[in-house]
């Protein structure tokens, strides 16, 4: 089936993996539907990056400007107002990359939590979105979250892979859902496929989160294993297949939520 007016809301496309073809890989997303993109800043560098690329292509990409919880040790007095003078370029659209990862536990525990709730704090001085992640950490993401969402115009926990209780907890908050290709992944991805029928449809978004996070399945598997924006279609064929939807009805949704959440042209 062919697609049109996707948008993959999270695309790590200022990484290293796209130096040698990223302009190729925004024509393939192009041609397979994937027409808008929000590109994810983890870093300040990062997020320069994504900003800047994003105003190259303002009818189709956004970028969202923080720093991730593997980054959070980078944290320090300065990157407040660093961070709050990109989110002031029109290409910006969300605060985030921030969050808590206890499963890699890149950066100390409390160095994470204090960096997540200046960034949440940041937000909701600005009244932007914020773009969420969380690993392991379901506890202290959620009771983070409940103490400064209602700060927070909106917010969503992008790349979601958790089960029904942590569903239940982020809806309770009013937070956004994005699902990836670990929705493909039958073994690790059960607690999501289970409970993937369950998130409002007003609640969904769908995301490659490339380069990471190639699908299973895919007709052709890429030699050197890169996710792109190009796959997009393949996600959201799965998730309407265990949601029991139409996909084609699907992405429209999915893309009329997103657009309204980042502030892309309708």
């Amino acid at each position: 089936m062919k697609y049109n007016g996707l948008v993959d809301i999270g695309v790590n496309l200022t990484h290293r993996r796209f130096d040698e073809d990223r302009a190729a890989a925004i024509e393939r997303a192009a041609a397979a539907g994937v027409t808008s993109m929000i590109l994810t800043g983890v870093s300040l560098e990062e997020s320069r990056a994504a900003v800047a690329m994003a105003a190259e292509h303002p009818d189709a990409m956004r970028a969202t400007v923080g720093v991730h919880p593997h980054h959070a040790d980078e944290w320090s007095e300065d990157s407040v107002p660093l961070l709050e003078a990109l989110s002031e370029a029109p290409a910006a659209a969300a605060i985030g990359e921030t969050g808590l990862d206890y499963f890699r536990d890149f950066s100390p525990r409390p160095v994470q939590r204090h960096a997540f709730a200046a960034q949440l704090e940041l937000a909701a001085r600005l009244g932007c979105p914020a773009f969420l992640h969380q690993r392991d950490a379901e506890a202290d993401f959620l009771a983070i979250m409940k103490e400064y969402r209602p700060h927070v115009p909106a917010a969503v926990l992008h790349c979601f892979t958790g089960d029904q209780a942590l569903l239940e907890g982020c809806l309770e908050l009013d937070l956004h859902i994005g699902v990836t290709g670990w929705v493909t992944d039958q073994r690790r991805g059960g607690a999501l496929r289970e409970c993937l029928p369950n998130i409002p449809d007003g609640r969904l978004m769908i995301e490659t989160d490339a380069p990471f996070l190639l699908p299973r399945g895919l007709p052709a598997k890429p030699a050197n294993r890169r996710n792109e924006p190009a796959f997009l279609p393949h996600v959201l064929e799965a998730v309407a297949r265990l949601r029991g939807g139409d996909p084609d009805a699907l992405g429209r949704m999915t893309a009329s939520t997103s657009r309204k959440f980042f502030g892309l042209p309708q």
